[in-house]
């Protein structure tokens, strides 16, 4: 397979050429390409290094993390110590630390990988403020795997995970593939493993309700409902944040000015590639136009959760808006992927909300947003210079006329 150069590649790589470079935490999910972009990062600079992996290690202890320290104590100064699935040591913050904390500043440049935001976050949190940057590591793109030969409309159906891509056209195999190689390996290793569920046959059953709800709003009722066998609400509750945590899938909330009416809501489900919506059943069936239609939503929602701000849905009555995104603006983003109709939750949100910026995304300008979010959205707004506010107008004649 041809070798891509990812962004969090080129952005590492710069980091570790810093003077007094701090602990670099790589989070992502697994089978993205974590482990190759780092090597690639190790290749460029040249530097001396050492790389370990805890990943099958049926108990990592202490003093398996003390052992390789050392070991990389013995290369030169400089030297880069590279610790993959570091989730799975004992008490691997606490021994980072110490260790951190009793070098030479400039004697180790550390970096940590891992498949398991909760995990990892939350020992970062406890024992290593101050001392580590985050750098988020995410499903492939679309704009990414048409370098490696995936059209748009094959990535839309089965994109994400591109271990999977020589597999394609070969759908049984595909599947297979998604099941055992990236499913599995999740849920052993990242959720099972470190999180022991009491009744891990319940917990795949919810897995399978929310694999055919993409992108729609299920009350946890409902989930509840489902399930053969008795739960209550913080029972999936915590499903589905198990499931945020091993970046598969995340529920969003109802957007309210109001917290309370935030948390209280049932959640819209949103896949973080389009793969997990279609790595069962038919694929044919995703050639109908609303199936279809359903996956583009997945996919610009995959991209907008990406971002620092945070990111919701909206819907009262019969109007409904497919994403509302909250930064240094609110944006209230409709997905369009050819059908007409169902814009009229923009109006009636921004009627709301009148602070509030509405945004349509399709097929004509989605290789712009994917290629700069931000940047895309602020256009949007009427930021930029004057042909980025033409275009902005120009959008907003065409919502405008729709209506």
């Amino acid at each position: 397979m041809k070798e891509i150069t990812r962004s969090f590649t080129i952005e590492l790589t710069a980091r570790l050429k810093e003077k007094g470079a701090l602990i670099q935490a790589v989070l992502g999910p697994r089978q993205v390409g974590k482990t190759t972009g780092v090597k690639q990062c190790l290749a460029s600079l040249r530097a001396k290094s050492l790389y370990v992996s805890a990943d099958n290690l049926l108990a990592a202890h202490p003093e398996w993390l003390l052992g390789h320290w050392q070991k990389a104590l013995l290369l030169p100064t400089g030297s880069i110590l590279v610790i993959d699935e570091v989730q799975k040591v004992d008490r691997w913050q606490e021994v980072l630390k110490d260790l951190w904390d009793n070098q030479n500043s400039t004697r180790l440049r550390v970096v940590i990988l891992g498949s398991s935001s909760f995990e990892i976050q939350q020992g970062l949190n406890e024992s290593l403020a101050g001392r580590y940057e985050i750098l988020r590591v995410r499903h492939w793109s679309a704009a990414e795997s048409e370098k490696l030969g995936v059209a748009f409309d094959q990535y839309l159906v089965q994109g994400g995970y591109p271990g999977s891509y020589r597999l394609m056209k070969n759908a049984p195999r595909w599947q297979a593939y998604m099941r055992d190689a990236i499913l599995e390996n999740v849920l052993n290793k990242d959720i099972f493993r470190l999180r022991p569920l009491s009744k891990p046959v319940l917990f795949r059953q919810f897995l399978e309700i929310i694999r055919a709800y993409p992108c729609q709003e299920i009350s946890y009722n409902k989930m509840l409902g489902q399930l053969q066998d008795k739960g209550n609400v913080e029972l999936v509750k915590n499903y589905l944040f198990l499931l945020e945590c091993a970046f598969l899938y995340k529920g969003l909330e109802k957007y309210s000015r109001k917290e309370h009416l935030k948390k209280g809501s049932s959640p819209k489900i949103l896949p973080l590639c389009p793969a997990l919506c279609t790595y069962e059943g038919s694929l044919k069936a995703w050639r109908d136009p609303d199936k279809r239609g359903r996956l583009f939503e997945v996919l610009v929602g995959s991209i907008l959760q990406q971002l620092p701000g945070r990111l919701y849905y909206w819907r009262e009555r019969n109007e409904e808006v497919d994403f509302v995104y909250e930064g240094e603006r609110t944006f209230a983003i409709e997905v369009k992927s050819g059908k007409k109709g169902k814009a009229g939750g923009l109006t009636a949100f921004v009627a709301q909300y009148p602070d509030a910026v509405a945004v349509v995304i399709d097929r004509e300008n989605y290789s712009k947003f994917e290629e700069n979010p931000e940047g895309f959205l602020e256009l949007m707004a009427g930021g930029g210079g004057e042909k980025q506010k033409a275009e902005s107008r120009k959008l907003g004649k065409k919502l405008k006329a729709e209506n």
